[in-house]
């Protein structure tokens, strides 16, 4: 599943771009960011002009001009100076990191909402070609890396840059041979700088993809553990992880290694050419105020390097979250699910109507056709072939086959939660690629085999199917679904709290709910998927009757691998290999002798 993500994902823009783009997010906080920048500016003022004290605390050290009290008194003043820089120092530091703390914390909540609103844009083939921790992992690792990068990296990095261009600044106004020796450091500093840049911004993206494909593995893994245990499957899934987590952890030592080389690298250098600048300066330097001048410029020497250093530091944490930062935006690039429709659905009362885009109306009877319709979900690998088949108002039909026979796919064209390459699916007459995704949707009331519970109280999770219903609602279609009786007996009734996608219910009181959730929907039509698969038979004659009232006059679309429950189908849809091969209700087909019989009186003498 990890292969289809790449597929999926844009390729990562420069680290640049990909900063530049981050930065425009910062207008949600703008006036946090300027006052933010106010302190970072005054900050790097004061730690420089508190280097720069240095220079007449030596010339007056060295001053044999002045009186003795004039130079202690101008020594107490330049210290109390000194400590006024350090306090001004200490005081915008924290109201800097207090102020960017705030800022990122606006731009992680902005930046999950939109990553969120635009995965409820994105088609229902994103999710079914991505795992959840993968998914999970633009969330988890992506967001905190990025968080990171607003929170800590970017400040540092602002301070350190300002901070740099003071420096040189003041290493000019103090000497100019002297600062020749700082050309050439720079220059070397530079180079080591991009190399390792390069390879680190490398490095970083694939460990955040390599860290998504581990995060999905895992993911996969725990949710399937009872299966992994029954199957004795445990040294296989450890052999699979290994090859991933190796991975993941080639790529995390590449990428530390080469940032962290920078630090001591640049260390060394700092180191070398402050004894060069000492034994030079020494020589070059000379007459009243030579001392004070050298030393303060070996201060900005330290302070050069330091900040070089930082600089060098925080490329671990910024190509770190600009890899997650570029997943996100990949993310965020996609396309939405494309919905060109113009006819959209119309309440009234219980019927409803079809308004096409001239203000003309259809009623919508559940008259659903599929007319030479080819589908793949791979190209070249057809599902369906040339499908054609029709369901009348009020008909309930069946489709039965084996797996991967198609049944599924022809719901999910449907509801369009994939397009066809070529035919025609029309719904009440109108092609379904007219009519609006939601509304089509809306039409449409689905109950799945995989059943999926949300966290909340029963009553809740009823009324999801139709948020407006009322609390007598919930109960009316929990009772058509043949659930009350259970939902009664839980500790609080309706009001019980599921947890953990329901798993203080059995699988087949969790199907229970979702029948009643459609049914609160009172959707005009109605698709089982292995709807009853977890349910008794006596539960399940009991459902489809309620179904069966609810749905009087609409179509129902079911399948099934448990042949009697389509036995009273209007209509017995065979597939094999994506094709029809028989239709008819269950008599016309037991009297063909053909493939459904096979099927069904094999079931007979099974049971």
């Amino acid at each position: 599943m990890a292969k289809v993500e790449l597929r999926n994902y844009r390729k990562a823009q420069t680290p640049m771009r990909t900063l530049l783009r981050l930065f425009r997010y910062f207008k949600h906080c703008r006036m946090i960011l300027i006052s933010a920048v106010v302190s970072i500016l005054v900050y790097t003022v004061a730690t420089i002009a508190s280097s720069y004290v240095m220079r007449p605390l030596v010339d007056l050290l060295e001053s044999s001009l002045l009186p003795q009290n004039e130079v202690y008194a101008k020594y107490l003043a330049l210290l109390l100076g000194l400590a006024g820089l350090y306090l001004l120092s200490a005081v915008t530091n924290y109201l800097l990191n207090r102020l960017m703390l705030e800022c990122s914390a606006v731009i992680m909540r902005e930046l999950r909402t939109e990553l969120f609103c635009k995965m409820q844009k994105l088609p229902v083939s994103y999710y079914d070609e991505n795992t959840n921790g993968s998914l999970m992992s633009y969330y988890t690792s992506d967001i905190e890396a990025t968080n990171e990068l607003l929170q800590h990296s970017i400040t540092q990095m602002l301070i350190s840059v300002i901070s740099l261009v003071g420096t040189i600044g003041m290493m000019l106004v103090l000497s100019m041979k002297l600062f020749a020796i700082m050309v050439v450091l720079g220059a070397i500093v530079v180079i080591v700088v991009r190399t390792t840049t390069k390879i680190s911004a490398r490095s970083y993206r694939a460990q955040q993809k390599n860290a998504a494909a581990v995060n999905g593995y895992i993911e996969e893994m725990i949710a399937g553990q009872r299966d992994v245990k029954v199957f004795t499957h445990e040294k296989q899934v450890m052999q699979d992880f290994s090859v991933i987590n190796e991975a993941l952890y080639d790529a995390s030592t590449t990428a530390t290694t080469v940032t962290s080389m920078i630090g001591p690298i640049l260390n060394n250098l700092s180191h070398i050419f402050y004894a060069l600048t000492c034994a030079i300066g020494v020589v070059w330097l000379t007459g009243e105020g030579a001392g004070g001048i050298l030393i303060t410029f070996l201060q900005y020497i330290r302070n050069f390097a330091n900040r070089v250093s930082q600089i060098s530091e925080q490329f671990n944490s910024i190509m770190l979250a600009l890899a997650g930062a570029e997943r996100i935006f990949g993310v965020l690039d996609m396309p939405n699910e494309t919905d060109e429709g113009t006819v959209r659905l119309e309440q009234r009362g219980r019927e409803y109507d079809w308004v096409m885009a001239d203000g003309s109306t259809v009623p919508l009877r559940g008259d659903v056709r599929f007319r030479d319709v080819d589908f793949s979900y791979v190209e070249g690998k057809p599902v369906l072939q040339g499908m054609s088949l029709y369901a009348k108002p009020g008909q309930k039909i069946a489709f039965v086959g084996s797996t991967g026979a198609g049944k599924t796919t022809i719901t999910n064209l449907i509801n369009r939660f994939y397009d066809i390459q070529s035919g025609q699916i029309t719904y009440d007459g109108i092609d379904v690629r007219e009519i609006k995704k939601d509304d089509l949707r809306r039409s449409l009331g689905i109950v799945l085999q995989d059943t999926h519970l949300f966290t909340g109280t029963v009553m809740e999770n009823i009324r999801y199917g139709r948020l407006e219903a009322t609390d007598e609602d919930c109960i009316r279609a929990a009772k058509i679904a043949n659930a009350h009786y259970f939902i009664s007996h839980l500790p609080d009734g309706y009001e019980t709290v599921l947890y953990s996608d329901g798993a203080n219910l059995s699988q087949g009181q969790r199907q229970l709910i979702a029948i009643a959730r459609a049914a609160v929907s009172e959707a005009p039509v109605l698709i089982l998927d292995e709807a009853t698969s977890s349910v008794d038979t006596r539960t399940e004659k009991l459902i489809e009757r309620g179904l069966d009232a609810l749905m009087h006059g609409r179509t129902v679309f079911v399948i099934a691998h448990r042949l009697s429950t389509v036995r009273n189908a209007d209509a017995i849809m065979v597939l094999e290999k994506g094709k029809i091969i028989e239709r008819g209700n269950h008599h016309d087909l037991i009297a063909q002798k053909g493939t459904y019989y096979r099927l069904y009186t094999n079931m007979t003498e099974l049971t």
